[in-house]
């Protein structure tokens, strides 16, 4: 249970319908295979113990007397205190008869809790408890009946365990959100209900839909084709989901009687709802305040199985990607036609250097020009070469520019950075950060004069993943009058200007696909130091390490707030074998180091639009003291 994970697992065990004996039997065996790999909540479907579809027989005494002996079975079989388990079953208190979850942990029945939601056939059989909790008395089990039960365990912080049951999932009346209000973490949602077509969709879209909704887990276990096929086949859908994600899946047909197991993150979810406003508000005062009913677990130590991703920026499905890179530039380019109409601005002016964030920014540019019907000439790219530009950067960016159809400068800043050195006495042979930043702070000059000069507007080029580094030349590169990238992480920038050059080639743009494939293919480089022959001299992720580890380490800690201890170990969870943990370690303490000392550039960073879940605009989404320690 180390950095707030917990192993679970869902199971649809083959019953027989009307027979606990043998279910108990398959329960059994569910709960000692769980044990054995390490799962501390194990949840069943709804009416495990008998099956959901033994209609009339419910009716039956000897149907309920030998679940009550059943039932003892089970509870015993939890006396370990390794494993917690949710199942459903009849449960008869004096004249009623409730369709019910169990909680059994510790060798003990912690509680019972009756649905709330009855189908029509149900209501034959079944009965809805409207009373407060009290205690009775199951069999020889001692234990409550609490229809608004939190599970609380006492020795992992944070696993709050509510329960919803067959169409309590699908109901607006079901409980469940006043329970997570409350501080219920994790939902058991205990399913029976026949396959159809088109339910195994609806049922996987509404379980991701609540628990991204409630910023809780859901473990759903469905029943199994043991069920009787009178009316309806049963298939076992099984589904582990974390805030909206799905970590793991039986779908329908798949493994009856199979445990499906993943860990969930407790961490995430509580910080998740730290930033979420509408998710720390109370159930509200027409709301039942939970009843708390402790359990106990033993500690377990949680090794990782279910699949981090290395790349929590890019979608995995390729359609899906391509889809978010369209939607970037549109917000992107929204965001800067916008600007430029409420400035009045002539044109806009851009800073081209032959690599990928400049190349996006151009794009975008463009896209705007379009939306504001602007002619493009009046966007101005500026190439700037000096002592680090190389011929395949600098042709690069004149043949974007042509097929673009924008308007294209060069203007030379080698002379006046020599200047500038002998103004301040500088020796140009020393390439230290002088000799670097000078440049940079030359071509901000340059192209902030020249957009005076004619009315238009700077657009910024600098990406997210340079400004968490601090990666940019403060009042060089850092600044702009609108910077369309500052929300985009480098991996992203580099998916944005791919999904170009795949509609290029779809248009017929060979020549534009061309090159964009070639600044695709460019090394990442600030080109600040002269360049050996041809070859670049100044490689970035040779010097502050590879983006996609820096992406990787950027989303956990400002995304989902967790340690760097943590997002280590995510880290070697992700990238396996492709990084060593001594390069994991050496980049994340760079990436921390780095993050808090370069805060400063960020606490003046100019206007830009806000594309995905993570920007560090000191004006909306990051405040963060300039001074405070790494």
């Amino acid at each position: 249970m180390k950095d707030g994970f917990v192993k679970v697992a869902c199971a649809s065990p083959r019953l027989r319908v009307a027979d606990p004996a043998y279910n108990a039997d398959e329960i059994l065996r569910l709960i000692e295979a769980a044990a054995e790999q390490c799962v501390s909540v194990l949840v069943l479907p709804e009416l495990a113990l008998t099956g959901k579809t033994c209609g009339d027989l419910f009716l039956q005494k000897r149907l309920i007397d030998e679940c009550e002996a059943q039932i003892g079975r089970i509870v015993a079989a939890t006396a370990s205190g390794s494993v917690a388990v949710v199942l459903g079953a009849p449960v008869a208190i004096s004249d009623k008869l409730y369709n019910a979850a169990l909680v059994a942990a510790d060798g003990k029945l912690v509680g019972v809790v009756p649905k709330s939601v009855l189908s029509p056939e149900e209501e034959r059989c079944f009965s809805v408890y409207r009373g407060d909790a009290c205690e009775i008395k199951l069999g020889e089990e001692r234990t409550v009946l609490c229809a608004n039960a939190v599970f609380c365990c006492d020795a992992v912080k944070n696993l709050r365990l509510a329960v919803e049951i067959g169409e309590e999932l699908w109901s607006t009346r079901a409980g469940t959100a006043a329970r997570v209000a409350d501080g219920a973490t994790v939902v058991a949602c205990l399913g029976a209900e026949p396959e159809m077509i088109g339910t195994e969709a609806s049922r996987r879209a509404r379980v991701s839909a609540r628990s991204a909704g409630l910023a809780c887990a859901y473990l759903y276990a469905g029943a199994a084709s043991g069920e009787s096929t009178t009316d309806g086949v049963y298939a076992g859908h099984d589904m582990i989901v974390e805030n909206g994600a799905l970590l793991a899946e039986y779908a329908p047909f798949a493994a009856e009687n199979e445990l499906l197991v993943s860990e969930i993150d407790l961490e995430l979810l509580i910080n998740e709802r730290r930033r979420t406003a509408y998710l720390n508000e109370n159930g509200g005062s027409d709301e039942v305040t939970s009843v708390e009913l402790p359990f106990s677990l033993l500690p377990r130590e949680v090794e990782l199985t279910r699949f981090v991703d290395p790349h929590p920026f890019i979608p995995q499905d390729a359609k899906e990607l391509r889809a978010r890179c369209r939607r970037m530039m549109q917000i992107q380019a929204e965001g800067l036609a916008r600007r430029i109409e409420r400035a009045d601005a002539a044109g806009m002016v851009i800073g081209i250097s032959g690599g990928l964030d400049s190349c996006l920014a151009l794009l975008v540019a463009v896209k705007a020009a379009e939306r504001l019907g602007m002619d493009k000439k009046q966007i101005l790219a500026v190439t700037m070469p000096c002592f680090g530009t190389t011929r395949r950067t600098r042709q690069n960016a004149e043949v974007l520019c042509e097929e673009l159809g924008v308007s294209f400068r060069e203007v030379s800043i080698a002379d006046s950075v020599r200047t500038h050195f002998a103004a301040i006495g500088h020796d140009e042979n020393d390439r230290n950060v002088v000799f670097e930043n000078a440049q940079a702070r030359e071509r901000t000059q340059v192209i902030m004069d020249i957009a005076n000069g004619v009315g238009a507007l700077v657009v910024g080029t600098g990406d997210l993943s340079e400004l968490a580094l601090g990666w940019a030349t403060y009042n060089g590169d850092h600044m702009s009058m609108y910077g369309v990238n500052a929300s985009v992480p480098k991996t992203l920038v580099r998916y944005g200007v791919a999904v170009c050059a795949l509609e290029a080639e779809e248009e017929g743009k060979d020549r534009l696909r061309d090159t964009l494939k070639d600044i695709l293919d460019t090394p990442v480089s600030p080109e600040l130091l002269p360049a050996d022959g041809e070859k670049i001299a100044q490689v970035t992720e040779d010097l502050v390490g590879p983006y996609e580890l820096h992406d990787f380490f950027l989303y956990h800690m400002v995304r989902r707030g967790e340690t760097p201890k943590k997002i280590f170990r995510l880290a070697c969870r992700a990238f396996g074998d492709r990084y060593e943990k001594r390069t994991v370690l050496h980049w994340l303490t760079t990436f921390c180091r780095r993050f808090f000392t370069q805060q400063f550039k960020r606490s003046c960073l100019p206007d830009g639009p806000k594309v995905g879940s993570v920007s560090l605009s000191p004006r909306g989404d990051l405040r963060m003291p300039s001074d405070a320690s790494y």
